[in-house]
């Protein structure tokens, strides 16, 4: 296939995702090794375009509040791993993140994002009054909890306590790639029956994986493509892998800005909808990349309102930006980021126009916890 063919090739398929939705796993592995700047401006233009039809110009923000960098887990990628001697750990009390929320409503934020590690402090009796005080406090806004794998009924204690939504990033489908980045107390295959358990309830659901972590191939990123096509979430968060040095991967190469933003456009393609962030990640390898990530498709940016003398410890991985800035400072610097590319912070709510409800029959989940093409 000469060069002209190959690329003419390419933008079939991309123009086929535009159109349909949906593209098979070998057409996925075509288009993530087809990768090149040319072809890659050609895809940000369209992944533009369809951005703009649904949410014109607008990006949204999250207050992002780490209430905790406690963690049962041992995730061999994570700076907050259980087995890291070095972190230095810390909680919020209530009234700490009820701070965070007053100084962020008064900023315009109209969403909570409260992450944490799989911290076994905050039992239901802890997180779910704090949830109900929140709402109560706060009932135009949105609540968005990020605190891993619980099971059905916390989850659903917390959504009847007035959580919206649920992010929990799937980081990769594939079984046995998980297996290579985590313990084998965790598994694939129960963090996918987290999310669609989430779905059911009636979450809005967000997930995502790592561009670029250890072991991945563009096999295993075709398979996170299809799992999403499958659960269609109405969020979707993926950042590039970066190590941390207290981990098992501190010698790892780190994820691309180039890759992270051609996955970016094409999940703005497969899910026109979507709620999709440019991530601090993203501006921790490129001191514009969560610009470059909202002109490659992205629509939603998370400022940091958790106390600046926590911010260094929710260290997931080295040189995250913006640990000493304050909240007020975090949502000046990125409304003149934003506005420098065109785009306007809003502080609506923002929720997803990808909204639809839940179906079992598109949870075909097999013994081993994957989907019959894995």
């Amino acid at each position: 296939m000469t060069f002209m063919e190959e690329t003419s090739h390419l933008k079939a398929l991309v123009q086929k995702l535009a159109d349909t939705q949906q593209l098979d796993r070998e057409e996925w592995v075509t288009l993530l090794q087809g990768q090149s700047p040319e072809f890659s401006e050609y895809l940000f233009a369209l992944a533009r375009k369809v951005r703009q039809k649904h949410y014109g110009t607008d990006v949204y923000v999250r207050g992002l509040i780490e209430f905790t960098n406690y963690c049962r887990n041992d995730c061999y990628y994570c700076g907050i791993r259980k087995s890291n001697p070095t972190a230095s750990r810390y909680r919020l009390s209530p009234e700490e993140i009820l701070s965070c929320c007053r100084i962020g409503y008064r900023l315009g934020f109209r969403t909570f994002v409260l992450q944490g590690g799989e911290d076994g402090y905050y039992t239901d009796a802890r997180l779910v009054p704090l949830v109900e005080r929140i709402k109560t406090s706060y009932p135009d806004c949105a609540i968005t909890l990020s605190v891993g794998e619980r099971d059905r009924n916390s989850y659903q204690r917390l959504f009847d306590a007035g959580a919206d939504r649920y992010l929990l990033r799937h980081e990769t489908f594939q079984h046995t790639h998980y297996s290579k980045l985590h313990p084998a107390s965790l598994s694939a295959g129960h963090r996918q029956d987290c999310l669609w358990t989430l779905k059911e309830i009636g979450y809005q659901v967000g997930t995502g994986f790592m561009v670029g972590s250890p072991f991945q191939t563009d096999q295993h990123l075709a398979e996170d493509l299809l799992f999403i096509t499958r659960l269609n979430p109405q969020m979707v968060g993926i950042g590039p892998f970066i190590p941390h040095h207290a981990t098992p991967f501190a010698k790892k190469s780190a994820g691309t800005l180039e890759k992270t933003l051609f996955l970016l456009a094409l999940l703005r393609l497969l899910l026109p909808k979507v709620l999709l962030p440019a991530t601090t990640a993203l501006g921790t390898i490129h001191p514009k990349g969560r610009e470059l990530g909202i002109l490659a498709g992205a629509n939603v940016v998370m400022p940091n309102l958790s106390p600046t003398s926590v911010r260094k410890d929710y260290a997931l991985y080295d040189n995250k930006i913006c640990t000493g800035d304050e909240a007020a400072e975090c949502r000046v610097c990125l409304e003149r980021r934003v506005n420098s590319i065109g785009y306007q912070i809003t502080t609506a709510r923002g929720d997803s126009l990808n909204l639809d409800s839940y179906s079992a029959a598109i949870n075909p989940i097999d013994s081993k916890g994957g989907y019959p093409y894995v």
